[in-house]
Order: C-alpha cells, then sequence, then structure tokens
C-alpha cells in the first residue's frame, strides 16, 4: 500500500479541491518569511488597553487593600497582633474561647478571618469584664492560641461540657496543623537535596529518551504497537475464559434482573460476552489499521526520528519552557496579589455587642450600632457589652465594583495565560520550521533559531497570538461559569436537567479541544508565513483535511510514543525514589543513606509530581516539533516535485519512504561516477 506523488496544480485555473487548493509553488519561499509586517493589529491594541486596564485594576487594589487583614489576626481594639507597636506579641488571645466555639461560621471565617465575639484586650480590671475569668492550656495556630484538646474545660452555664470540648476538638482538626505542618518542613529540609537528585535523574531520562528517538523510534513504536495487542489479546482470552465458566453454570442476566450494583454484572455470561465482543474488534480494528496503513505509519515513525534530530540540533529549545513556566508564574502571581488586595479593600466596621441580650440591663442598649474599639464601652447594667469587629464596609465607589473588577481580574488571568502558552507554541514553531526548510542541514539552519523566532514573534504577531488566546478564553470562560451554575443547582436539578446540562459540558469541553488544536496549528502556520490568525488557522485546517489520515495516524503514533516516555520517566523516578526514601537500597555508604523522615511519602510524590512536569515539559518541546515537522512535511508535497527548481525539503528517509527523490545537477553526477 505505497503512496502516490501528489499532483502538483501547475496552473492557476485547475479545479480546487473539495477541501481547498493545495500550496502552489513559491520560488522565493525558504522557510519561515522574514519581511513580514503586523498581523491583527486591532486585536493587538485591544489587547494592550486591556493590559493597561488590568495594571490599573492592581493600582486600585494595591492602594485601598490591605491584606494585613488576612495575614494577621486583630485584636478588639482593632490593632494587629505581631506587627508594629505588638510586634513581640504574635498571638492573639481570646478570653472566652465558647463564645468562638458556639458561633463560628466558616464562611464567615473565609470572608472576615477568624473574628470572636469575645474581649482580646487586656488593660482594665475583671469586674469591668476585660480580663479573661478562666485560662486553658493553649498552642498557637494561624496566629490565634487554641486550646489543647485534652483540657478540663470549666463549667459554663447552659452549655454543656460534651459540646464544649467538641467544639475545641472541630476547631483544633480545622486550624491547627501546626505539628503536621512542622513535620513537613522537617522532612524537605532532611531530603530536598535528594528530591533535588530525583528530579535531575527526570531532566536526563526526559533528554536521553527524546534524543534517541532518532534511534529507538521505530522499534520502540512497533514493540509498544504489538504490546497493546497482546494486552487486547490476553483481554479476548481471559472474557472467553470468564464466559464460558458462567455459561456451564447457567449464570444468566435474566436471573440478575437490574440492579445499581454493578459488580453484580461481572457474575453474568453476557457481561463477559460483550467485552469479548469489543475487545475482538478493537483488536481487528488495530490489525487493519496496521495492514492498510503500515507505510503511513512508518512516515509518522520517520517524522519521529526528524524531530528528534531538530531538538538534538537546537538543543536551547528543551529548556524554552523554563521561560513559560515563569511568564505563567508572573501572571498566576499578579491575579492572585491583585484579588487579595481586592478583597480587602474596606475598611473595618465595629459594632455594639453583648453575649445575652435578653437582660433587663442590655434591652435598652441599641445593639449592632457602630462603635470605636479604642474606647470599650462600660455599661454596669448590660455585662459583657463590647465593641467588636463585624466586618468591612461596602460603600465606596471601589467596594461597589469589587465584583466587577474581580471579574475583570479573571479574566485577565485566562487571557494572559493563554497568550503565554501561545507564545510558547508559536516561537517552537518557528524555530523548528527553520530547521526544516534548512536545504542543507545544518548548514542552512540560522545561528539562533530559536531567539529569532521569539523576537519575530513579539514583533509581528502579538495580536494574532491574542485573538487565538481571547477565542479560548470566552469559551473556558463559558465552561467555568456552567460548571458554577451545575455545582449551585445540582440538589434541585431533575433528571432530564442534569441530562441537559451534561450535553451543554459535553460540547464546550469538545469546543475547547477543538480551539486549542486549531489555534495550535494556526500558529504554526503564522510562524512560517506570517499570515494573520483567520488566515493561517484557515490555511492549515484545509492543509490538514486533505491529509486527514496522515494526520490521524501521526497523531496515535505521537501519543503512544510520549505516553510510553512520560511512563517510563516518572516511573523510573517513583520506583528509585521509594526504594531509597523507604531505606530498602543497602550499601551505597554512610554519604548516601537515606534520611530518617516523619512521612516518607512526602518526598517520593514531590519527586513523582516534579518528574511528570519536567517530562511533561520536554515532551511538548518534542510534540510541537513534530507537528511543525508534519505540517513543513505536507506543505513540501503540495510545493515541490522533486526537481532542480522545486526540490524537496525533507529527510531522505521520508523519500525513501515515498518513493522519490530529488533530481541530481548533471556535474554533481559527474562527480558521483
Amino acid at each position: 500500500m505505497g503512496e502516490r506523488p501528489l499532483s502538483m496544480p501547475h496552473s492557476p485555473h485547475l479545479s480546487p479541491r473539495p477541501s481547498g487548493k493545495p500550496a502552489k509553488y513559491d520560488p522565493s519561499f525558504r522557510g519561515p518569511i522574514r519581511n513580514r509586517s503586523c498581523t491583527d493589529i486591532i486585536c493587538c491594541v485591544l489587547f494592550f488597553v486591556f493590559i493597561l486596564g488590568y495594571i490599573a485594576v492592581g493600582l486600585v487594589a494595591w492602594v485601598y487593600g490591605d491584606p494585613q487583614q488576612v495575614l494577621y489576626p486583630r485584636n478588639s481594639s482593632g490593632a494587629y497582633c505581631g506587627i508594629g507597636e505588638n510586634k513581640d506579641k504574635p498571638y492573639l488571645l481570646y478570653f472566652n474561647i465558647f463564645s468562638c466555639v458556639l458561633t463560628t461560621n466558616i464562611i464567615a471565617v473565609a470572608q472576615n478571618g477568624l473574628d470572636c465575639p469575645t474581649p482580646q484586650p487586656v488593660h482594665q480590671s475583671l469586674s469591668q469584664e476585660l480580663c479573661p475569668s478562666f485560662l486553658l492550656p493553649s498552642s498557637p495556630a494561624l496566629g490565634r492560641c487554641f486550646p489543647w484538646p485534652n483540657s478540663t474545660v470549666p463549667e459554663v452555664p447552659e452549655i454543656s461540657n460534651t459540646s464544649i470540648s467538641q467544639g475545641i476538638s472541630g476547631l483544633l482538626d480545622s486550624l491547627n496543623a501546626r505539628d503536621i505542618s512542622v513535620k513537613i518542613f522537617e522532612d524537605f529540609a532532611q531530603s530536598w537535596y535528594w528530591i533535588l537528585a530525583a528530579l535531575g535523574v527526570a531532566l536526563v531520562l526526559s533528554l536521553l529518551f527524546v534524543l534517541l528517538l532518532r534511534l529507538v523510534a521505530g522499534p520502540l513504536v512497533f514493540v509498544l504497537i504489538i504490546g497493546v495487542l497482546g494486552v487486547l489479546a490476553y483481554g479476548i482470552y481471559h472474557c472467553w475464559n470468564e464466559y464460558r465458566l458462567l455459561r456451564d453454570k447457567g449464570a444468566s442476566i435474566s436471573q440478575l434482573g437490574f440492579t445499581t450494583n454493578l459488580s453484580a454484572y461481572s457474575s453474568v455470561q453476557e457481561t463477559w460476552l460483550a467485552a469479548l465482543i469489543l475487545l475482538a474488534v478493537l483488536e481487528g480494528i488495530l490489525l487493519l489499521m496496521l495492514i492498510f496503513l503500515r507505510q503511513r505509519i512508518r512516515i509518522a515513525i520517520a517524522l519521529l526520528e526528524e524531530a528528534s534530530r531538530a531538538v538534538g540540533q537546537m538543543m536551547s529549545t528543551l529548556f524554552y519552557p523554563l521561560v513559560t513556566f515563569v511568564l505563567l508564574l508572573v501572571c498566576i502571581a499578579y491575579w492572585a496579589m491583585t484579588a487579595l488586595y481586592l478583597a480587602t479593600s474596606g475598611q473595618p466596621q465595629y459594632v455594639l455587642w453583648a453575649p445575652n441580650v435578653s437582660l433587663a440591663g442590655c434591652e435598652k442598649v441599641m445593639m449592632n450600632t457602630s462603635c470605636d474599639p479604642m474606647n470599650q464601652p462600660v455599661n454596669s447594667t448590660c455585662p459583657g457589652l463590647m465593641c467588636v469587629f463585624q466586618g468591612y464596609l461596602s460603600t465606596g465607589l471601589v467596594q461597589r465594583s469589587l465584583f466587577n473588577l474581580q471579574i475583570y481580574g479573571v479574566l485577565g488571568l485566562f487571557w494572559t495565560i493563554n497568550w503565554v502558552l501561545a507564545l510558547g507554541q508559536c516561537v517552537l514553531a518557528g524555530a523548528f520550521a527553520s530547521f526544516y526548510w534548512a536545504f542543507h542541514k545544518p548548514r542552512d539552519i540560522p545561528t539562533f533559531p530559536l531567539s529569532s523566532a521569539f523576537i519575530r514573534t513579539l514583533r509581528y504577531h502579538t495580536g494574532s497570538l491574542a485573538f487565538g488566546a481571547l477565542i479560548l478564553t470566552l469559551v473556558q470562560i463559558a465552561r467555568a461559569i456552567l460548571e458554577y451554575i451545575d455545582h449551585k443547582l445540582r440538589g434541585a436539578q431533575n433528571p432530564v436537567a442534569r441530562c441537559i446540562m451534561c450535553c451543554f459540558k459535553c460540547c464546550l469541553w469538545c469546543l475547547e479541544k477543538f480551539i486549542k488544536f486549531l489555534n495550535r496549528n494556526a500558529y504554526i502556520m503564522i510562524a512560517i508565513y506570517g499570515k494573520n490568525f483567520c488566515v493561517s488557522a484557515k490555511n492549515a485546517f484545509m492543509l490538514l483535511m486533505r491529509n486527514i489520515v496522515r494526520v490521524v495516524v501521526l497523531d496515535k503514533v505521537t501519543d503512544l510514543l510520549l505516553f510510553f516516555g512520560k511512563l517510563l520517566v516518572v516511573g523510573g523516578v517513583g520506583v528509585l525514589s521509594f526504594f531509597f526514601f523507604t531505606g530498602r537500597i543497602q550499601g551505597l555508604g554512610k554519604d548516601f543513606e537515606s534520611p530518617q523522615l516523619n512521612y516518607y511519602w512526602l518526598p517520593i510524590m514531590t519527586s513523582i509530581m516534579g518528574a511528570y512536569v519536567i517530562a511533561s515539559g520536554f515532551f511538548s518541546v518534542f510534540g510541537m516539533c513534530v507537528d511543525t515537522l508534519f505540517l513543513c512535511f505536507l506543505e513540501d508535497l503540495e510545493r515541490n516535485d522533486g526537481s532542480l527548481d522545486r526540490p524537496y525539503y525533507m529527510s531522505k528517509a521520508l523519500l525513501k519512504i515515498l518513493g522519490k527523490k530529488n533530481e541530481v545537477p548533471s556535474g554533481d553526477k559527474k562527480r558521483k561516477k
């Protein structure tokens, strides 16, 4: 099943194909176009205006916000603990912790911090109820003093000791993680250099896997395919054995009937028969694909080998994800700080409060009226009357617009993150395209392909990247809104409404995946030809539709290979970390002994997650290289025919697989003879 050469449209009057016109030969084309102009200028201006507004929101938040309201506890007089005049007093003491136990609201804690209706400054006498009437052994948590769970609690009128103990235990369970945090910190202090060593192993394994693909891509792909066939064959065998045993016993689904216990269906023969048929169909499809698509699989393998060579020629591309990571960190940190400052932009409000307003002396006092915490009220007829913190004022232009500003910040977060990711894809595509379109490799490859692509992308195509990122952002925000609505209405939905909501969510998920796929290929075309986003997206989509079978085969082969690579790197680092941190590797010497840890799983999980991030970064570069070379390969087939004037730029391996060759000038033929 060899591939026939694609016919070239020598005349502009030829009728176009159903999926658009193939690319025409351009004698001036030699890879990524250098003489290009700015694209999608309107969207570029809109993006810069939006960024200026985003900066303005950050400045407003900086001026009106006060994150100390969240980071530090505050006493009844409004003074912060641990800073300023109270620098040597970092902990807040509640005079009557039971008021906090019985009135704490987790929502209020999230919004206003942990504030309890209990006096906190110690300046006056017990008779004025400004000193604690009892003390309990306590330990600090989140800057506040909480009693020990086994403390002997005093007798308080109208409150049982059981409810008090349960309240204290609940507070400690949710807030007092001091011991665990200290142990975690100790474990990291003992094992951080070994974690770095594990991440170094992950980096080396990822690098070796990518670079060695030029040698082992073919055998590895076929081994993986045979492995998948073997797994399916064993599944068929297992299903047949289970079906045969249950058939002999006479176990049928008619005897079981309908049940919500899904595990019960494993005891009936029809379940295993259905699984047997499904696995047999998958096995047959895979075998037919191997027979009829083996030529395209060979092309995919050759492209993977060529991608490995490209990465080897431009090693700096492997470390570009560090730039993307730093930019993403800046975007997330700016949004988090802006949101924090906006959330604390109100002024604190204090009101009168008493523990028992039903007393005769308290009925005359206007509760919940504003007061000054620096001048605590003294009222002998109303015991416990005090000025306590209620919340933050919502008056003022900034406070009234707080919700809109937060929405603006969320939009800025999504848009900037998607733009940074788009920048990375377009820069890498420009670098790898310069490799493919270099006729004599590596002589014709530009000196600094990555930096040239980075400058070229920022200078000419910021607007196009912003356009694609905005489309993706709108879809992602729509998905987020839909998830929020579904979460809020989950308890009140009927089955029909849940089904409709599920369909909407599925459609948006598919739309997001399609836009990501389209954007990725559009950025490749932008990097090569320098056209605007819409034209590039259309050309990329039409080019892929004219070669849909090749697209599917390459995509699946690449996914299979990169999945195996991630499994190899992450699994290898995970197994090595497990044996080392659990002390099962002996004989390494005193300097290489595993540290004594409280939680040995902590450095293991950290190493595994770090290895996954490193492998994902390396393989994302390799995946972008494969996609770029694939589009260039398709363009090469449509633009050129192997003649002296229109030679192919693809590798000799690809030419051999396709049965093509470039004509050699007569002078070169004589020299070869």
